[in-house]
């Protein structure tokens, strides 16, 4: 009963291991094997350089999660989650964009290569948003109050309108 859960991880991560390799391997000689049959017009160019990272991703994670057994067979190390959160997942998430777009240039042709760009203008995309939501928030600390308040013009909120209503004082900028 010592070690359930490094033993439950070690079967676990073994098992994900296993799966993933063979599912890449399945992949990469269905492309290989068509691109040399059915198209020969594919490029091999972008199949290198757009799979090479993938395949860097796949061998850290072996590295990463691969569970070591001491020699008699006890369990030495269970090696790291591969359900865990940030940089695990977003490896993960490169995995199978690269075994998705792979399925698609055989069936698109070469020009399924430019698919890839998708996860690169995803992240610009956020980026800008990240960007000007920052820019928003940092836009009333940067000078005090903008040159619309300080000419009189600006918006007032609505207490500072009822009191005005009322009679009361009147917000002077200076």
């Amino acid at each position: 009963m010592a070690q359930k859960a490094a033993k439950t991880l070690a079967t676990r991560n073994s098992a994900r291991l296993r799966q993933t390799h063979l599912i890449t391997l399945g992949i990469h000689v269905l492309f290989l094997l068509l691109s040399f049959t059915l198209r020969r017009s594919l490029s091999y160019t972008p199949y290198i350089l757009l799979s090479l990272p993938a395949l860097l991703i796949e061998a850290y994670l072996d590295i990463l999660a691969r569970p070591s057994y001491h020699p008699n067979g006890d369990l030495r190390k269970a090696g790291e989650d591969l359900e865990a959160k940030g940089l695990t997942e977003f490896m993960w998430d490169i995995l199978y964009w690269t075994w998705i777009n792979l399925i698609l240039v055989v069936i698109l042709g070469n020009r399924g290569w430019w698919l890839y760009l998708v996860v690169p203008g995803y992240a610009v995309y956020s980026a800008a948003g990240v960007f000007s939501g920052v820019k928003g928030m940092m836009g009333g600390l940067a000078g005090g109050a903008s040159e619309g308040d300080a000419a009189g013009t600006g918006t007032t909120s609505k207490r500072q309108s009822k009191m005005e209503k009322r009679g009361g004082q009147k917000m002077v900028y200076r």
